[in-house]
Formats: C-alpha cells, structure tokens, sequence
C-alpha cells in the first residue's frame, strides 16, 4: 500500500497540474453522446498522427552561452537511441514560465518533468520525429539576465542564436519551427521578425498582437487586474517560488528544474540572484494612459517597443508561415488573431477560432459547456509537417480560416475574414429600452445610466482567463445574477434563428457629468425562460474615441490610435458619438430568443475605476441621436 500512494497522488496531479482550482464554478462535464463537441470532422480536416515511427524521449538540458556570455537554459528532447544518419526538424519553444519543473522526492522517480497538456504535446511530436528545443527565456527560470520588460530585444536574438546553434547540430534537418501559447507564443511571433533564414513556419497559439489594446488597455481602459496579477506572478517565478494560484502544488515541484550541470545549485543560486533586477510591468503600466507613454522608469518609448504589431514589416519580410489560433473567450486575443492575420501577406497563413479559453482545453459555447474534443496536437502537427517536413497531408487545400459558431456548435470554414456575404444590420436604442430595426419617428430622448461601481463581471470571464484563471468551461456561468442591475435594452422575440459572426459595433452618443468615463457594452442571449448568456463585450475609455481616418494597422473596428496627441477633450454634459466594435464572436441565436444589450460604467472586477464616487452618464437616442448596436449578420435577418 505504501508502494501504491505515491504513484497514485502523482496520477491524480497529472490530471490537474495545468489547472487552477476554482471555486463555486460548476463541473465540467466530459464530453459523452448527451453532448456536441468542438471536435473538428471535415473542416479543419481530422490529421492522423498515431503511427509514430519513434518510442521513447530522451532529455538533456544544459546551458548555451550567448553573444554578451549570459548563460541561457535549454532543455533538448530527441527520440530515444535515434540513429547516426537520422535528421530531425526542430521546434523551438521560448517561455518564461519555467522550462520545465523540479519534480520533488520520489515523483521524480516517476517522471522526467513531461506532465499535462505540455509534455503530451512533446511526446507526441518527438515520437514523430521532430527535435523540441525548450528555453528558459533570459532573466527568467534558471537562465541568467535580467528584463527591464517583455521580450528584450537581447531576449529576441538569443533566439536567433539558439537556431544558429541548433542547425549545426547532426541531428537537425535545418527545417526550424516554433510555437508558443500566451507568453511564448508572443516569443515564437518575435522569432519570427528576425528573419533567420531557416526558420520556417510558426503557431502563435493564444498570444496577442498589440500588447496596449489586446490586454493591458483594451478601448483605452487599464486592465488593472490583468498587470497586477501577472507581474506578481512573474515575481514569484523569478525568485523560484510557485505563482499563489499554484502554491497548493508546492508538494509536488520544488521550482524550476535545474541544469544537470556541474554545480548546479549554485548557478541556478545565481541565475535567480541576477533576476532581482526584473522589473514588475504592473509597476511601468500605472504610469501609462496612452500608447505613445513611457512607462515610468523603463529605458523605452512606449510599450509598442515590445509589442509584434509594430514589426509588421520584418514579419511579412521573413516569409515565415504563420498560424493564428485562439478562442472566442481568449480574452481579446481572437482579436489578436484576426489582427495580425489581416496584416500578414504570406499566403500559407492560417487563422482559426474556436469555442475555447485561453489554451484551448474547454468547450466554452454556453449551450455545449464540456472538455474540449479538439485535437491541438493533430492540428498542429499537420501544419509543421507540411511546412517543415514537405508533406503533402492536404493543409494547402483547406481554407485559409476556420471558425466555430457556438449555439450552432458547428466549425465552418471561409478563404476570408470577416466571411464573405455577411451583412451589417442595425438596431436602434429606444427609450422604452427596446432595440428596433426601424428608428422610431422621435427626434431625441435619453436614458439615465448611473455608475455607482457596484458591477462587477465575475471571476469566471475571458478577462481572468488570460492570467491561467480559467478550470471550466462554465465561465459566466453567473451572468443572469451578475447583470441583473444593468440598465438594458432588447428586441422582440426572435422569428427565425441570427447568426452573427464578425465584429459587432456600438455606436452610442453620450454624455456624462464627468470629464473622463469608461463604458462597457455587453451582448447577451435571452431565451424564452428569461435565462441571460454572455456573448461578448465592447468597451472604450471616452477620452478616447477620436476616430482616425487611418489606424496604426489594418482592423475591422474603427480605427484609432490610443496616442496622446489624439486625445478626445470630454465637456460635463457634452453629447459626444462613441463608436467602437466588439470583441468578435461566432455565435447563433435561436429562434424564440432575443437579443439584449446592457450598458455599465465599470467592471471592478477587472478594470481602472474613473471616478471612485461614482458619475452619471446619459444615452440619447431618437432621429437627431440615432444610438444604435449594428450586428454582422451572416444568417437569417432582423
């Protein structure tokens, strides 16, 4: 018995170690015949990869010394006894969440550190016969340095030295790839602009494109929460102690795993001295209201120093294949996805969305809330092996997106985004708080909408997601509860089912008693039980509603540049336009249902509050102010 326990506490965190416990969430269900699943059929086409010519990995992790002699962590995976004559291509992952964890006494006995989602994923391509180099970024993990902020440019050329070393390796084809989700997926875009000549293809899986607007201002507004609980967290890793979410773990993994290496103690000792420089980039964002702000402190412009967007030029220069992947409750990083996907001109790009969270291991539709049946792995693995093996497996026949449309619960798959025939349709704001197709015969009226920061969106949002929040696929499972004070508008029953898919827009002129305000618009799914689902949201600070004849990049939405000299001067009681699009979704509303809009001030659960004592916002509607929601409609019609 004795012999047994350890074993099977191990098993029982291989189940949960890539999760965070959350409380009063509902259980997941897995996925059974009572359920429909995001499992993919036809399009994107189902890739078998079971017949793996290789058994067995083997692990060595050692330190590359790079141009300026910081030492870099690098752990490097082959199939086991590979022959003299066999030559892999490599794929490159860069994290500064640890390369890999120090199993502790005696579940190291039982593992070489490949647990959860990220070590099957390793197994599984070296098995079919790819080189996985994982790297502790610089000023992270046991790798020496120190950051000032995100993906240095130092951090960025260790990159490029760490292929130029791989290449010349016997065992390496000197076809390179690399993927990433969230931190790193950002890392494997950065790779990319600095154009080494053998890297190939990347999958940028949930990570961002615009680091000011995806995540740490979106609209304008600071994510407060977002950069606070980050910057801790990255605190905690770089002094080698567990993130407080997975502090219950601390039985299990004693840090980062060191480098077999003489002394090693003592250099991961150092490595983790040297990171008492990092500075926390919650500590630079409070001093940023504007694209164009230097964070306080930082030896930088602005935080598009360190943003992939601003190097559109070396992306589409490199002719790198890129794949865009993310999840409609990803945060505003589908948006991302579709961003960058729109300014990229490499034909063999990709782009999908699926109903998923950040990573990808929920179904998160609200009428299919299950385990994800998705096969990442596959997807993936079909996608390197086309570009970095020549294998004509048929990816250069799929469509160039592919994208779930939740309610529906079916994939569907268009050459464009937004998809072709889609077609914008308005809906009025009333004062009756009705939303009609046909503005009504009143010159103006308006509606009351206090802000006494009493909303709050919840914990189970695509906001937390993004910071590894997320257990269940019930996120805003709490929706009806938390909305119910809103002040909101909504259509008739609907008569036929509408699906949207694209980028809904609000389009609302206001006025507040405040010289600056923050307003979110939220789109919801009323059934005929009166039961309220989340759709998606937009938001927009006011100061920041200047729209721009042309954006710093292609996008769907208005464009604007989040820049100080564009700044919007906000009169008490001034009625201003605010137009701005939500964050794009895919989803069908049925028959018998109807649309509801709800309209707050704040959301303390995430967001900077303006204004603590509360303010008071006025939305105008009528002929002379024709507010209005306008959906993109690509079935059925209002």
């Amino acid at each position: 018995m004795r012999q047994i326990l350890p074993i099977f506490l191990f098993l029982i965190c291989l189940l949960s170690i890539d999760t965070i416990a959350q409380e009063e969430a509902p259980k997941t269900k897995k996925n059974s015949k009572e359920f429909a699943t995001d499992k993919a059929e036809i399009s994107p086409a189902v890739y078998d990869y079971s017949n793996a010519p290789y058994k067995g990995i083997s692990k060595e992790s050692f330190y590359l010394e790079m141009r300026d002699g910081i030492k870099i962590a690098v752990d490097l995976y082959l199939p086991k006894n590979i022959n003299s004559e066999d030559k892999l291509p490599l794929l490159i992952h860069q994290t500064r969440y640890w390369r890999s964890p120090q199993i502790n006494f005696p579940f190291n006995l039982f593992t070489n550190g490949l647990i959860g989602s990220s070590g099957k994923m390793i197994e599984s391509f070296v098995a079919n016969g790819y080189a996985i180099i994982n790297v502790d970024a610089r000023g992270s993990g046991a790798s020496f340095g120190s950051r000032a902020y995100p993906w240095t440019e130092d951090e960025i050329q260790d990159g490029y030295e760490i292929v130029d070393w791989a290449i010349k390796q016997d065992w390496c084809t000197g076809q390179v790839g690399s993927l990433g989700g969230s931190y790193s997926g950002t890392a494997a875009e950065f790779l990319a602009t600095t154009e080494h000549p053998n890297l190939k293809a990347v999958a940028l899986l949930f990570s961002l494109f615009d680091v000011y607007e995806d995540n740490a201002f979106p609209g304008g507004i600071h994510h407060t929460w977002f950069t606070e609980n980050w910057g801790e967290a990255n605190n905690r890793m770089d002094n080698n102690e567990l993130p407080i979410n997975y502090k219950k773990f601390s039985w299990l993994i004693g840090g980062v795993s060191k480098v077999k290496t003489k002394n090693k103690k003592q250099l991961l000792t150092q490595a983790i001295a040297a990171h008492q420089e990092n500075r926390n980039v919650h500590d630079g964002a409070l001093s940023v209201d504007f694209r164009d702000d230097n964070p306080d402190g930082e030896s930088l412009k602005s935080l598009d120093v360190f943003s992939p967007h601003a190097y559109l030029k070396e992306l589409n220069n490199s002719g790198v294949a890129i794949y865009s992947y993310s999840g409609w409750m990803d945060g505003a990083y589908q948006n991302a996805a579709i961003k960058r996907h729109l300014n990229l001109d490499n034909s063999n790009n990709k782009l999908i969305i699926g109903p998923w969270e950040h990573g990808g291991s929920y179904n998160i539709s609200p009428h299919c809330r299950s385990l994800a049946g998705f096969d990442h792995i596959g997807e993936l693995m079909k996608f390197f092996d086309f570009h970095l093996k020549s294998k004509k497996n048929g990816l250069d026949k799929e469509a160039a997106v592919h994208y779930f449309t939740m309610g529906e619960e079916k994939w569907k798959a268009s050459e464009s985004w937004p998809p072709a025939d889609t077609e914008m349709q308005n809906l009025y704001f009333t004062k009756s708080k009705e939303l009609v197709s046909e503005m009504q015969e009143v010159k103006s009226a308006y509606t009351d909408i206090p802000v006494s920061h009493n909303f709050g969106s919840g914990d189970m949002t695509r906001w937390k997601a993004v910071n590894g929040k997320i257990n269940t696929a019930f996120m805003y499972h709490d929706w009806k509860e938390k909305s119910r004070d809103l002040i909101s508008f909504e259509t008739e029953v609907l008569e036929a089912d509408l699906e949207i898919t694209g980028h809904a827009l609000f389009d609302l002129y206001m006025s507040f008693n405040k010289t600056d305000a923050s307003i979110f618009v939220y789109l919801q799914d009323e059934d005929e039980s009166g039961n309220v689902e989340y759709v998606t949201e937009g938001l927009l600070r006011a100061s920041h509603s200047s729209i721009e004849d042309k954006g710093i990049y292609k996008e769907e939405g208005p464009a604007r540049t989040h820049k100080r000299a564009d700044a919007k001067e906000i009169k008490k009681g001034e009625i201003i336009q605010l137009k701005a699009d939500l964050i794009p979704t895919s989803y069908l509303f049925k028959k018998g249902h109807k649309i509801k809009i709800s309209i707050a001030g704040s959301d303390i659960d995430h967001f900077e509050i303006f204004h603590p004592d509360g303010y008071e916002m006025k939305l105008y509607t009528g002929e002379e102010y024709p507010s209005r929601i306008v959906l993109p409609v690509l079935q059925g019609g209002l």
